[in-house]
C-alpha cells in the first residue's frame, strides 16, 4: 500500500472532497436544481476557490523558500538569547541547552518548509483530483438506485440511506467548523503580522479534520514562525489565538451541533494519525480521522459490529451506550 501511495493519495481526496460537496448537491436539489446544474455549480465553486488557493499556496512555497535563509538566521539569535539566558540564571543543568544546538534551526525550518511543500504538491496534482471527485458525484446519484435495485427494502437499502446520511452530517458540520477555524486562524495571523497568514488558514482548516491533535500539529510551525519573524511576544499571541479558536469551537460549539455517537477515542486517533501517515504521509494523516470516523458510522449500523464502533468511539459514546 505504501508503495501504492503516489496513486491512492490524489484518488482518496477526490473521494473525501465528492464526500464534503454530497451536502451541497443535496441542498440544490431540495431548491429545484437539477442534478447537472446542481453538480457543475457545486464543482465550478470548487474550482475557482481551490485554484486560487493552489496559485496562493505554490507562491509561497516560492517565497517561503527564498526567505528560508533569513528565518535560520533569526532563529539562530533566538536561540542563542535563550542559551545565554539560561546560563545566565543558572539553569543550564536543569535544562539541556544541548537539545537546542542539537536541534538546530536548519531542522526546523526544513520541517516548516516540508509541510508547506507537501501541501503544495497536493494542489499541485489537483486538476485531476477534481476532475475525479465530478465523476464521483455524478455517480453519487446512481449509487441510491442501485442499492435498491440490489437489495429491494431490505434492511440493508435503509441502512446505506441512513449510512450516507449519518455521514453526510458529520462531514458537513465538520467541514464548516474547520471553515470557521481557518478563517479566525487566517484573519487572526493577519492582524499580528505572520508571513503567509492564509496558507496557515488553510493548513488549520485542512487539519482541523483530525480532532485534538491535528490543531497541535497546525499551531507549531506558526507558533515557530512568528517566534522568528517577530519575536516572543508576538508567538505568545499567536498561540494564544490558536488556543481560543480550539477551545471555543472545538470543544464548545463542535461538540453541541456535532450530535451523539460522532466521537473518536483519543488513542484511535492517534494510532491511526500514525498509522495512516506512515502508509500514504501527508494525505494520509489527513484524512485517517475522516475515513476512521466513516468506517465507525458504518460499523455502528451493524448490529454484528456495533462492538466495534463503540470500542472506537469516545468516552461520551460510551456513556450514551450505556444509558
Amino acid at each position: 500500500m505504501k508503495a501504492a501511495a503516489p496513486i491512492l493519495n490524489p484518488l482518496f481526496l477526490s473521494i473525501f472532497i465528492a464526500i464534503i460537496c454530497l451536502p451541497s448537491l443535496a441542498w440544490l436539489n431540495n431548491k429545484g436544481v437539477s442534478s447537472l446544474l446542481a453538480v457543475f455549480l457545486v464543482v465550478g465553486t470548487l474550482f475557482v476557490v481551490v485554484g486560487a488557493l493552489g496559485i496562493y499556496v505554490v507562491s509561497s512555497v516560492d517565497v517561503f523558500s527564498k526567505q528560508l535563509p533569513v528565518y535560520q538566521k533569526n532563529l539562530n539569535q533566538q536561540a542563542a538569547v535563550l542559551i545565554n539566558w539560561l546560563s545566565k540564571h543558572g539553569l543550564e543543568n536543569i535544562f539541556d541547552i544541548n537539545i537546542l544546538n542539537e536541534l538546530g534551526s536548519s531542522k526546523i525550518m526544513k520541517f516548516i518548509g516540508g509541510l508547506i511543500t507537501s501541501l503544495g504538491a497536493v494542489f499541485a496534482d489537483m486538476f485531476m483530483i477534481q476532475l475525479t471527485a465530478i465523476f464521483i458525484l455524478f455517480e453519487s446519484y446512481v449509487l441510491p438506485k442501485k442499492i435498491h435495485a440490489a437489495f429491494g427494502e431490505s434492511s440493508l437499502s435503509y441502512d446505506s440511506h441512513e449510512i450516507i446520511r449519518s455521514i453526510n452530517q458529520y462531514l458537513a458540520i465538520k467541514a464548516f467548523t474547520s471553515l470557521v477555524t481557518g478563517l479566525f486562524i487566517a484573519v487572526w495571523l493577519s492582524i499580528i503580522g505572520v508571513d503567509f497568514p492564509v496558507l496557515w488558514g488553510v493548513i488549520a482548516f485542512m487539519l482541523n479534520f483530525v480532532p485534538t491533535i491535528g490543531s497541535i500539529i497546525a499551531a507549531v510551525p506558526t507558533v515557530l514562525l512568528s517566534l522568528v519573524q517577530l519575536g516572543v511576544d508576538s508567538s505568545l499571541f499567536v498561540l494564544l489565538g490558536y488556543f481560543l479558536v480550539n477551545m471555543l469551537v472545538g470543544n464548545v460549539w463542535e461538540p453541541r451541533i456535532m450530535g451523539k455517537g460522532l466521537g473518536l477515542s483519543t488513542l484511535v486517533v492517534f494510532l491511526s494519525l500514525t498509522f495512516w501517515g506512515w502508509v500514504f504521509g501527508s494525505v494520509g494523516m489527513l484524512l485517517s480521522v475522516p475515513f476512521t470516523m466513516i468506517a465507525k458510522i458504518i460499523l455502528e449500523k451493524n448490529p454484528e459490529t456495533h462492538w466495534i464502533a463503540i470500542l472506537l468511539g469516545s468516552e461520551a459514546d460510551l456513556s450514551q451506550a450505556e444509558g
